[in-house]
């Protein structure tokens, strides 16, 4: 199965596993996290340096330097996880919390964090099968390239949509 058929492939281990904040009581919501003037501006950096960081693996591959494509890939998964655990904690349960009233935004905002642990287990899952120590032989660097492109371009279109569509929704009550 691809890279994108694990992205998107119906296995229960690629269930969304993360556990969202119980919903608002009838006596009103009630705030467990608050509203950070400084978060957005923290994960567009994120974004930028994430997208850097990607963009430097595939010059690695068009130069031909795949003996350090694999550090790179590392580096690019744990920025990748601190960035999703960041939005997990922080921007998402504030969101949660401050669209409890309004359906229509609060399941667009349910619906882009599935789907963007979908698409961070995916890079996992594209990060562990290129990390492996070994030969990056011709059909290896194939295989990549493919699956760099096809990475990319999906996380590219997330991080496109997540910037105009959602955090604007990140508001001071």
């Amino acid at each position: 199965m691809g890279i994108l058929g694990k992205l998107f492939g119906s296995n229960d281990a690629a269930k969304d596993t993360i556990s969202h904040a119980a919903p608002a009581e009838a006596s009103g919501p009630q705030r467990t996290i608050r509203y950070d003037p400084a978060l957005l501006n923290s994960l567009l950096h994120d974004h930028a340096e994430l997208g850097a960081l990607f963009e430097r693996i595939g010059k690695l591959m068009q130069d031909g330097r795949y003996d350090e494509i694999r550090p790179e890939l590392v580096n690019f998964k744990t920025r990748l996880e601190a960035h999703i655990l960041t939005e997990n904690v922080r921007f998402y349960t504030y969101l949660e919390q401050s669209l409890a009233g309004d359906t229509h935004n609060a399941e667009m905002m349910r619906d882009f964090r599935r789907e963007m642990n979908t698409i961070a287990r995916g890079v996992v899952v594209f990060v562990k099968k290129y990390q492996s120590p070994g030969t990056f032989d011709a059909a290896l660097q194939s295989e990549f390239a493919a699956d760099y492109q096809s990475v990319g371009a999906l996380f590219k279109q997330r991080i496109n949509r997540e910037e105009s569509s959602l955090y604007p929704l990140y508001q001071p009550d």
